[in-house]
């Protein structure tokens, strides 16, 4: 296989922005994902990628739950904020607000949207892990103007240099 054919061609699948959040026994876990899709609507059905050596991934298999926080247009700053491992001081992760939703996951008080889910099912392969979620809540802190799917930030918004997959 011609490895500069495939990393461009896998680099052509559109991308959002989430920061998967989960915690357990106090511990809270905050990454920035973007290898994430709906996967069933009945019921409701989300699986993520996650890295399978993070503390996020720890985290959210040891609490059986987690939260995609949905990033809004313009915010890269918080995007970028979670690339690393997240520290928690009182109720802000790397900065940033959040407060405990309906399963235990942190919600982030700026993401525009979130969806809290039970993991029902994990595939461990490779690198990253699929975290299949049941969505059994959701909120909508800024209803989008338009299609909802246009809201989200995307991978190419972070800029030139910033790829992920291939």
């Amino acid at each position: 296989m011609d490895d500069d054919a495939k990393k461009t061609a896998l680099r052509m699948i559109p991308y959002g922005i989430y920061v998967m959040t989960a915690e357990n026994d106090g511990e809270v876990a905050a990454a920035t994902v973007n290898w994430v899709t709906q996967t069933s609507f009945a019921p409701p059905l989300v699986v993520v990628g996650v890295k399978a050596d993070s503390g996020a991934y720890a985290v959210a298999k040891a609490a059986g739950h987690f939260a995609l926080n949905m990033l809004g247009k313009g915010q890269q700053g918080m995007a970028f904020g979670f690339f690393k491992p997240a520290t928690r001081d009182g109720n802000t992760v790397s900065g940033e607000a959040f407060h405990i939703g309906s399963t235990g996951a942190p919600i982030l008080d700026n993401a525009t949207a979130s969806v809290e889910c039970k993991i029902v099912e994990i595939v461990e392969r490779g690198d990253h892990h699929i975290m299949a979620g049941e969505v059994v809540d959701a909120n909508v802190a800024k209803a989008p103007q338009g299609r909802a799917d246009e809201a989200i930030l995307e991978m190419k918004e972070l800029g030139d240099n910033v790829f992920y997959g291939g």
